[in-house]
Order: structure tokens, then C-alpha cells, then sequence
């Protein structure tokens, strides 16, 4: 789930394929998806605020204990070098199988500014 914040509603979360290189999360903005347009709405917050949170979390119905969660909160790189665009774009080519095109009319990229998470088990 990667959050932005938008000017009237507040936060606004949505689901999203990532990839994370050299301290930075890359979002895909694909052709695979039917969407309005190619412009979306999380692009328009981060413009206006280019805070977002990514949360990533792991449970598990039957073993609680294998409970856990990861948050990268980040800032939007509007204009990211093409070196790190290229890499991110790779990265989710190789593990997303809709993705080994690079169907993307871009990536969004911001970098992590802070980790926080949780586990129920020290392991």
C-alpha cells in the first residue's frame, strides 16, 4: 500500500506494485491496467506534497507469530536520474511477469527517508 496525502481527503492509500534500488522505491505508472488516464491521481499529490508512505505487510491466519510490517516513509524525486529510472525499471521487469515488457508510461521515484516496522517474533 503506498500513501500520499491529497489536498482535500488526507491521506489516500492505494495498492501498488514497487521496487526498491539503492534507497529509493520506484512505482510503476503501467499500460497494463485500464485506467481514465495515464495521469493518476497519486501524481497529482505528490506534486502538491511530495510526502508518501509505503507499507508492507506479511500475516499469517494461522501462525500469528509470522506477523510483520515494514514502512518506508519517502519523498517524491521529480525529476530522478534515467541511470536510477532504469534500474528500478529493471528490477520490476525481472520480478513481475506482466512487467518483462517494461509497459510503463513511467516510474515514479522517491527516495526512502525512514524505515520503521514491526514482528511478532524476533526471527
Amino acid at each position: 500500500m503506498f500513501a500520499t496525502l491529497h489536498p482535500t481527503r488526507g491521506p489516500d492509500p492505494q495498492p501498488v506494485v514497487y521496487a526498491v534500488h539503492a534507497g529509493h522505491v520506484g512505482v510503476p505508472i503501467d499500460q497494463v491496467k485500464p485506467k481514465k488516464s495515464s495521469r493518476l491521481q497519486r501524481e497529482d499529490n505528490l506534486a502538491a506534497d511530495p510526502r508518501g508512505s509505503l507499507l508492507i505487510e506479511h500475516w499469517d491466519l494461522e501462525d500469528w507469530s509470522q506477523l510483520w510490517w515494514v514502512r518506508a516513509d519517502t519523498e517524491h524525486v521529480p525529476e530522478p536520474d534515467q541511470a536510477l529510472v532504469d534500474a528500478l525499471a529493471d528490477r520490476l521487469a525481472t520480478t513481475v511477469p506482466q512487467y518483462a515488457d517494461k509497459p510503463f508510461h513511467r516510474v515514479l521515484v522517491c527516495r526512502i527517508v525512514k524505515v520503521t516496522g514491526w514482528s511478532a517474533s524476533e526471527e
